[in-house]
């Protein structure tokens, strides 16, 4: 899922572990307990694109890292506040400058995926403002205040951290990306593909929910209703999400059979930022169809379907090759191979859609490698060529969740 819902996940799960013992702490370190784990995209830095791509959502998506970071975590955590170290002025300017530069990479993630929708001086108003905003709050409610006492134990401390570092991967479950919840033993990825990456529809209970909480007294019995109820809605909400995949699943395994196209398998998903509109990809022996369906669609069928060859003959010969491996592995065989306009082969993971409903040239596809060989060996570079997300792209998008 996104930073942002992670960050809300975390704080709503500390706070309902320890926040009648210590009140706000319990939100921030549990919001910053459940990012620890997608830390592991600074393998991206380091290592080729192709092995980052395998790495992330990996060992430290575990249930094995889960109880390791527990562990290191609450003793740590428990000794910081037992030493009093966690008093100090360095320290807290220490954690201020961290909470903005970590606030300052999110702004620019934000930039990088919205960024035509809301202008750069729209982005960049709206960064200083919150970034001062925020500034102006750590330093009222934690720099400049003297500290109260801590008394969770070390064993109260383990458990908030297994709680709200482990909720990361288990909510990465159900979106198309899926997990490796068993390294370093499996390499399986678990993924329920019934929630997009990012669905405010979800979020934005937790978000509310951990907002009215901090304004209450720690003590207060409200502080917790309002906090359980955010949490409540949006697990009901991940509930709901699973009729419309079962819905959508029926309709779509419908509209193939009244268009007599046989399939080996499918596979569904929702589009990004909404559960209403719904892609389908079934397997056939030369080709994949693909097909879109939004419940607000007048007729409950998928009308068309993109026939995609897959011409996976384009990579005879390297069926061996370990960045193939990894990426069949990772879109889970459905892919298709098609030959770029300089001359070069382009991996698109279908999984994932295009643009547009049609995939009529390269630039359509969503999830694609440019595919180069290098001393015998293909090499994978990710490509973000495509149309621009930007303001009139946006409306066209939510038209076409809406029916239109």
């Amino acid at each position: 899922m996104d930073s942002i819902t992670h960050l809300a996940l975390g704080a709503a799960l500390g706070e309902a572990t320890l926040g009648k013992k210590i009140g706000a702490r319990a939100l921030v370190w549990g919001a910053f307990a459940n990012t620890v784990p997608d830390l592991d995209v600074l393998a991206n830095f380091f290592t080729s694109p192709i092995t980052a791509l395998a790495f992330h959502r990996g060992f430290m998506h575990s249930i094995v890292f889960g109880i390791l970071a527990a562990a290191g975590l609450g003793c740590a955590v428990e000794w910081l506040y037992r030493s009093g170290l966690y008093r100090r002025r360095r320290y807290k300017w220490a954690v201020m400058v961290s909470v903005l530069a970590l606030y300052s990479l999110l702004m620019v993630g934000i930039r990088f995926i919205f960024g035509e929708v809301v202008g750069t001086w729209g982005w960049l108003t709206a960064a200083l403002v919150g970034g001062l905003g925020l500034a102006w709050f750590i330093w009222s409610k934690y720099v400049s205040q003297a500290l109260t006492d801590v008394s969770a134990s070390r064993k109260e401390w383990i458990l908030f951290f297994f709680i709200t570092v482990f909720s990361h991967p288990v909510l990465d479950c159900f979106n198309v990306y899926g997990t490796q919840l068993f390294q370093p033993f499996n390499d399986h990825r678990v993924s329920f593909d019934n929630i997009s990456v990012a669905d405010p529809a979800f979020s934005i209970w937790l978000l509310l929910g951990i907002f009215i909480a901090s304004l209450l007294p720690k003590l207060s019995r409200a502080r917790r209703i309002v906090n359980w109820t955010g949490i409540g809605i949006s697990m009901a909400y991940m509930c709901f999400t699973f009729y419309h995949k079962a819905v959508f699943n029926q309709l779509f395994t419908d509209s193939l059979r009244k268009q007599n196209i046989e399939h080996q398998r499918f596979m569904s998903g929702p589009a990004i930022l909404t559960n209403s509109l719904w892609l389908g990809v079934a397997e056939g022996d030369t080709a994949f169809y693909h097909g879109y369906y939004t419940f607000y669609d007048e007729e409950r069928r998928v009308k068309t379907f993109n026939i995609i060859p897959k011409h996976h003959e384009l990579l005879a010969g390297y069926e061996n090759d370990r960045t193939l491996k990894i990426l069949k592995w990772f879109s889970k065989g459905y892919y298709n191979v098609i030959v770029r306009k300089d001359g070069r082969l382009q991996y698109n993971d279908l999984r994932y859609g295009s643009f547009r409903e049609g995939f009529r040239d390269e630039d359509d596809y969503v999830f694609k490698f440019i595919l180069e060989e290098k001393d015998g060996k293909l090499d994978a570079e990710q490509s973000r060529e495509g149309r621009k997300i930007d303001g009139e792209e946006f409306g066209k998008y939510w038209d076409r969740v809406k029916g239109k």
